[in-house]
Parts: structure tokens; sequence; C-alpha cells
């Protein structure tokens, strides 16, 4: 019989006891994520109308743009260039380096034009895409740039019905998968269908642009990039260049920003000098100044970049308009305290506290919180109706109270917000209805006085509640297990036992994850690599790791073969050998912390 099934026979067992007990003892803490890896599709219009909508291909620098907007390391782009069939297709790239993303701008300069358009066929694609190589722990989503409406070959037969019942395919596929889509429609020529992108993005949880001249691509790409990792765009400053350097303040508000990407766009090239905190000139590019450029814009991308005012020259040729916009990136997340219950009367007054997580630990920086506000984003279930309730900023956290208005079902949860960032908790369901609350004692009946105390009912109950109290704790702690996190990666390289190559090490942070981890999740689901699947990590304690092998492969450590009937516990530096049997490939797996 497998664990699951064995578990849910315990479960069944005592699913009485878990009714009894208060649902707050079940209760978490409630976070939203903080700085998060990225696994992007970018799919592109390439047909002929794309020549008189963007003739300087301004959506081909947006998507660029985008790829440097990306973390320096880690996240992932695949890119789809359609027509009404694929033109060129990219699979997913994880970005190493600076040479990798050029290789996506580069890729994204060779698109060719090619007559004939059809949405689906890109939408589609790019979820294939994210099927073959998406990884587990990453924030999905696709942008899809379009023109206008279908255009299909008559010689093909393809009709609009079936493109349209391939869409819903695909955008079901999406929103089951958690992947939204952002839309962006180039109305050049009046002819966009905007409710039909509109309705992808709304039914995906992305959201939908659509502007009339691809001047406002760059743009709008950064305001997809902010909205996916909960972050504001900062406009920083817009003027006429006179040939000569200006200067523009560029605030760091504290030490949790991993990143600031500040963007200059402008019709001609730019020259730019960056000056830190302390007044002292700081070389671009250099080892913590990343500097991109396209014919659009420039991008320079500041690493841990000190707190404080920095100054940015910029020198841009005569009367040129240049827009400087700004973009942190934060190690942060938001939490809430669990609630003593999740059942309440109406009236009730219902305490909320909340507080910002940085590594994972409560951020104690007081100067991250001056700047922000916080509120209490209720939503009656029974009638549909939202409210925000301010929260005091109490220097290291939030407080708020909630008091129940009605006898009705809620959704409650938290949003904290400054200039450049803004995060949002876990939403917790409450109830007001009646009874949920609980019930006070019955009053006992006058004819039951005087009978003699039930002595051995009494006795049966308690130890059938003793119990009842044991299966819960198993149950708990299966539970606990469950949720149990990760800490530290995997270094995985993989040599292929015909040729003698061996791929790059790849870093695979296991944060993440909870509970249980498979290899082959780890290895993107390669199909040739399936019997991976049942090697199995779990968390251990003190920041270690266990290791279940119940597949056919031989682990070995140290030369030695390890016991498949035992775990294998590892610690930071252990490293272990994976052979397949099914394919000539070994696995290389390095522990650290």
């Amino acid at each position: 019989m497998s664990q699951l099934k064995r578990f849910s026979r315990r479960l069944i067992m005592v699913s009485a006891v878990l009714l009894m007990l208060p649902l707050g003892s079940l209760s978490t803490v409630h976070a939203a994520q903080g700085a998060s890896q990225i696994d992007a599709v970018l799919v592109l219009d390439v047909s002929n109308s794309m020549s008189a909508s963007d003739p300087g291909k301004i959506g081909n620098e947006a998507m660029k743009m985008f790829i440097d907007m990306l973390s320096a390391q880690g996240d992932q782009v695949g890119i789809v260039a359609y027509t009404d069939k694929i033109q060129r297709e990219k699979a997913l790239l994880e970005i190493q380096s600076s040479e990798d993303k050029e290789s996506l701008k580069g890729f994204i300069d060779q698109l060719d034009r090619g007559a004939y358009t059809d949405v689906s066929v890109g939408v589609k694609e790019a979820m294939q895409i994210l099927d073959d190589g998406a990884d587990p722990g990453h924030e999905p989503m696709i942008i899809l740039l379009a023109d206008g409406n279908n255009d299909f070959d008559d010689n093909s037969g393809r009709t609009q019905a079936q493109s349209d019942a391939d869409m819903q395919k695909a955008v079901k596929e999406a929103n089951d998968s958690g992947v939204p889509v952002y839309t962006i429609g180039l109305n050049a020529d009046g002819k966009l269908n905007k409710e039909a992108l509109a309705k992808i993005a709304d039914q995906t949880g992305g959201k939908s642009f659509s502007t009339d001249s691809a001047d406002d691509l760059p743009q709008i790409l950064s305001e997809i990039f902010a909205s996916h990792l909960d972050l504001n765009v900062v406009p920083v400053d817009s003027f006429t260049a006179d040939g000569s350097y200006q200067n523009v303040k560029i605030s760091v508000p504290n030490a949790n920003v991993l990143e600031a990407n500040i963007s200059i766009m402008s019709a001609q090239p730019v020259e730019a000098k960056l000056v830190d905190p302390s007044g002292k000139a700081i070389a671009i590019p250099s080892d913590n100044v990343l500097l991109s450029k396209s014919k659009s814009y420039s991008l320079i991308k500041l690493l841990k970049p000190s707190e404080g005012d920095w100054t940015l020259q910029v020198k841009g040729v005569n009367r040129d308009k240049i827009d400087i916009n700004l973009i942190f990136n934060y190690d942060l997340s938001l939490a809430m305290d669990p609630l003593a219950s999740t059942a309440y009367s109406k009236g009730d007054e219902v305490p909320f506290n909340s507080y910002l997580v940085s590594g994972g630990q409560k951020l104690e920086d007081q100067a991250q919180y001056s700047n922000m506000k916080a509120v209490l984003l209720v939503k009656d279930l029974d009638t549909g109706k939202s409210e925000e309730i301010p929260m005091d900023n109490a220097g290291d956290h939030f407080e708020g109270t909630y008091k129940i208005a009605d006898e009705h079902d809620y959704e409650i949860k938290v949003r904290a917000e400054e200039e450049s960032f803004f995060r949002e908790t876990d939403a917790v369901a409450i109830t007001a209805k009646e009874g949920a609350a609980g019930q006070t004692n019955p009053v006992k009946p006058a004819d039951e006085a005087g009978k003699p105390f039930p002595m051995v009912p009494v006795i049966a109950g308690v130890i059938g509640l003793a119990v009842l109290l044991a299966a819960a704790y198993y149950v708990l702690r299966l539970l606990k297990q469950a949720n149990r996190g990760f800490v530290g990666q995997l270094v995985i390289e993989i040599r292929d036992e015909n040729t003698g190559d061996k791929t790059s090490p790849q870093y695979k942070k296991l944060s993440a994850f909870k509970g249980k981890l498979l290899l082959h999740q780890l290895l993107q689901l390669a199909p040739e690599l399936k019997e991976t699947e049942k090697v199995i990590f779990k968390p251990g304690s003190n920041d270690r790791i266990m290791l279940h092998n119940a597949s056919s492969c031989t682990i070995e450590k140290s030369g030695r073969a390890v016991d498949a009937d035992r775990a294998l516990e590892m610690k930071s530096g252990d490293r272990i050998t994976v052979t397949l049997t099914q394919v000539d490939k070994t696995i290389f797996i390095e522990y650290l912390v």
C-alpha cells in the first residue's frame, strides 16, 4: 500500500477529531513571495503587417530591454516568433551570464517577417515551452505582442472557429498551471481586437495593454516586469538633452535593494557616468554595475547598491527627449501572523499583525518601514464587496483591526506599499455565520438532576479522546513535514557516457520547495531522465537533507553504493553520483548551504 493510501486511511480515521480542534491550531504564517526567479516566454507577432505597425522594430527592442531587466543569474527565457505558424522558437534558456542575455537578444534581432497571422499558434507553443522546461520553483509568465486580428491563408483551410478553440484550450491550460499571460496590442491601424487580448489576460491573471504607437512599448514592458514581481516603476526624470552631461538623482532607499534597474530611453545614443553616495566615480560597466545598450534604450543595473543618493550623469544628443525610469528589486516578502481563530461573530474585532521578511527572518530595519503604508484588503464573499482598512505603522510591523460587519464569509489579506514596490500576504478566510463561533453548553434538564454520575461512559470517552488526540498529533506531524522547507542549493552536472561530454554546473536553489523534492523536477522533467522521479529529497534537521532512492538508479557516495532501503543524510559539501540504467548518463550532485 502506498504512503498516500496509508495516509488517506489514517486521515479518515482522525477526521472527527480534526473537526473538533480549533481551526486556528492549523494556522501558518501567511506570506507573499519576495524576490522570485522568472520563467518567461516572449511571444512576438512577426507577420508582414508588423512592418507597417512597427517599422522601427521597437517591439523587438522592448523585448530585449525586458531581458536586460531580468536578474543577472537564474531567470529563464524562451522566445516564440509566430505568423500563422511557428517561424522560429527558442526553448527556455537559463541566464547565467551577460553572454546568455546577448544570445537571446541576438536571436530576436535575427527574426524575419512572414505572411498571415494566427495568435493561438503563438500562445499554444509558449505553453508547450513552459511545459517542457519550466522550473517548479520559478514564477512562469507569457508576454504576447500582437498588432491585429487573425489573417488566415485561404489555402490552409484554417478557420476562426478552429483558432478560437485552440486559444481557449491554451488559455485554460495557462490558467490551470498558474501562468499569467500579459498581452500587448499594437493598434497602429485601428484594427486591433482589444477585447480578445484583454480576455486572454483576464482569464489567466495577467494584464492587458494597448497602444497606438510602438514608441510606448519599452514603457509597457517595464510595467509588465514590475507588475509580475510586485514592484513599481518609479519615474525619475524626463528632459530634453542639451549636448552636455545633465545630473539626475537616483535614490536607493535602503540596504534591502537587490538590484536597481535604471532605464534610459531615447531616440539617439546617450553617454552616462555614475557617482555613488560617497562621491566616488563608479565605472560603467564594472563588477557591480552592468550596462546594456540598444538603439532605443540604455539600461544600467546596479547590483546590491549602497543606500543613499547616487548621481547619474547623462549626455544626450542636443534636443533629444530622454526618459529615465527606475525599478528596484527587493529580497522582501510580507507575512501575516496566524489568527487565533477563523470563526467569529458579528461585531467581533479581529486583530491583524503583518511584517516584512528578508532571508527567512523578520526584518527589523525600521528605515524600510518608515516610508511604507499598509492596508487590510477585505472581501465579503457573500456580497462581493471589497474595502480597504488602513493599518498602523508600528515601526517594525503593521497593526490593524477589522470589525465584523455581518454574518458573512470573508477573505482578508494585507498589502504594504511604498513608492518603489508593494507586497501582499496570502489571503486568509474567516467566517461569521451563525453557529461558526461555537455554541454555549445547554442547560441540564431538571429531570436529569440527581442521576448517578456516568463513570464508565466518561472513562471510555476519555480513552477514546486520547486515542483521537494521538492520531491527530500524528497527522499534524505529517502536515508539518509536508510544509517543512529546504535550505541551500544543489549543484548538478550530467555526463554523457558515450561521448564523455559534461554539462556546465547548474545551481538549483531549494528554498522554493517544501516537504519533498524529486530529482526529476530539478532536471526539468526531461523525459529521458524519467527514472530519477523516484530519487527523492526531503528536508532534514540542522540544515541537512535526506535522500531516498526507490529507483533503479545506482547512487554512490565516496565511491560506495548507498543502501536503497535506507535514507542518506547529506550535509553541506557532500557529493553523490547517480548512475542511470535506462540511458548512458551519470549525474553528479553536490549539496551546498
